[in-house]
């Protein structure tokens, strides 16, 4: 299964780039476990991804954790908006 990651504002900023492909690997069937395995990658995908409050969305519908992810999805992580 392959899916396109992309990040937004400060993710992005953090992990240096604003999307990518991603062959998933077997196991990763939800939009929490891909957040936890790009988390896995290194400090600074730590950091960026493991906010408690981070925003994800699946095909540009905002999403929860447990939201199951297909071959060909969309997966979109960034920080909370924040407005005044």
């Amino acid at each position: 299964m392959v899916i396109t990651v992309k990040f937004f504002a400060s993710v992005r900023e953090a992990v240096g780039a604003s999307s990518e492909s991603l062959p998933v690997p077997e196991g990763v069937t939800t939009v929490g476990a891909l957040r936890e395995h790009l988390a896995a990658r290194g400090e600074q995908w730590h950091q960026a991804l493991g906010h408690p409050a981070l925003r994800m969305a699946y095909n540009q519908v905002m999403c929860g954790a447990d939201t199951a992810i297909a071959d060909g999805a969309e997966v979109a992580f960034f920080p909370p908006v924040t407005g005044g």
